[in-house]
C-alpha cells in the first residue's frame, strides 16, 4: 500500500485551498455584477417618466420626420405595393435609435453614482472593478433591448410585419449593439466627475454616430467625405442588419431585394455588400474593445 508523505498532503491541502478561493472570487465576481445589473433594471423601472418619454421619442419621429418626409423622398425601391417607402425605411433606423439612445445615456447613471459618493462605497467592496463596468454595461445593454422592443408596437403604422421569429432574430443584435454603445458610455463616464460634462460629451459624440450610420438615409450618392464617415462608424454595422432583416421579411420581390445594395439600403464595402455575419463580427469586436477599455478606466485609482 502507497502512503502519501506529510509534504505530499500539505500540497494537496493547499492546492484545494487556493481552488477554493478562486472559485469563491469567481462566485463574488458573478453575484457583484448580477447586483448591479439588477440595480440598473430596477432603477430604470421605477423611472416611469425615463419609460413614457423613450416611447414618445421614436413615435414623434415616426409620424412627424417619416410622415413629413416620405412624400419628398417617394418610394426608394420598387414600384407601387412592391416599393419600400421613406417610413419603412427609417423604422429599422428608429429601432436602433431608440436601443443607442437608452445604451449611451443609462452611462450617466455611472456619474450620479461618482458625484454623490455611491461608486466609492461599490469600489471598496471585495471585488473586481472590472465586474462593476461590466455589471453597468450589461445593465444598460438590458435596458436599451428593452426600450428597443417597445417600438415594436409601432410596426403597424408603417406597413412593417414582425413575425415571432423575426423579433427572435432581432433581438441578439439588438442586445449586441446596445452592449456595444452601453460599453463607451461606461468607459466615457469612467473618469467623468460631473452629469453636465457627461451630458455635453454624450451629446457630442452620440449625434454624429447616429446621424453618419445611415438611419435617416440611403447610402447611395453621398459626398465622398461622408461615405467614408458611414462606413468607418461602427454604429453603420449595427444599424445595417436590423434593417436589412427587417426589409427582407416584409415578401417583397427577389429583384427588389437583389437592388438593395444597388440603391444604398444595405451597407457595402468596396462595392461589395457587407453581409449581417460580418456585420455582427465589426460590431462584437468594437463592443469587446470598448468593454475591456471600461474595465480599464474604471480600474484607475482615484
Amino acid at each position: 500500500m502507497t502512503t502519501v508523505g506529510p509534504d505530499a498532503a500539505e500540497g494537496r491541502d493547499v492546492t484545494s485551498a487556493a481552488v477554493g478561493v478562486r472559485s469563491s472570487r469567481t462566485a463574488m465576481t458573478v453575484g457583484a455584477v448580477g447586483i448591479i445589473w439588477k440595480r440598473e433594471m430596477l432603477r430604470w423601472w421605477r423611472d416611469k417618466p425615463r419609460i413614457i418619454g423613450s416611447t414618445g421619442f421614436p413615435l414623434i419621429f415616426l409620424l412627424v420626420f417619416g410622415s413629413g418626409l416620405s412624400g419628398a423622398m417617394g418610394s426608394l425601391i420598387g414600384d407601387g405595393a412592391q416599393a419600400v417607402n421613406f417610413e419603412q425605411f427609417i423604422f429599422p433606423g428608429i429601432i436602433a435609435m431608440s436601443v443607442f439612445f437608452a445604451a449611451l445615456f443609462n452611462a450617466v447613471s455611472l456619474v450620479y453614482d461618482r458625484e454623490f459618493g455611491i461608486l466609492k462605497e461599490v469600489l471598496v467592496a471585495p471585488v473586481s472593478r472590472a465586474a462593476v463596468a461590466f455589471g453597468k454595461t450589461l445593465g444598460g445593454a438590458t435596458v436599451a433591448t428593452l426600450q428597443g422592443t417597445v417600438v415594436f408596437v409601432f410596426a403597424p403604422l408603417v406597413g412593417i410585419r414582425l413575425s415571432p421569429l423575426l423579433v427572435l432574430q432581432l433581438w441578439p443584435i439588438m442586445f449586441l449593439g446596445a452592449f456595444a454603445l452601453s460599453s463607451m458610455g461606461v468607459a466615457m463616464a469612467a473618469r467623468m466627475r460631473s452629469i453636465e460634462s457627461f451630458q455635453m460629451i454624450n451629446q457630442f459624440v452620440m449625434f454624429p454616430l447616429i446621424f453618419l450610420s445611415g438611419i435617416f438615409f440611403p447610402l447611395q450618392g453621398l459626398p465622398p467625405w461622408m461615405g467614408v464617415l458611414v462606413r468607418v462608424n461602427p454604429v453603420s454595422y449595427a444599424v445595417d442588419p436590423l434593417r436589412r432583416l427587417i426589409l427582407e421579411a416584409q415578401g417583397l420581390p427577389d429583384e427588389v431585394l437583389g437592388r438593395l445594395s444597388e440603391s444604398g439600403l444595405a451597407l457595402s464595402l468596396g462595392g461589395q455588400q457587407v453581409g449581417v455575419a460580418a456585420d455582427i463580427a465589426i460590431v462584437a469586436g468594437f463592443g469587446i474593445a470598448m468593454n475591456v477599455l471600461a474595465m480599464w478606466l474604471i480600474s484607475i485609482r482615484d
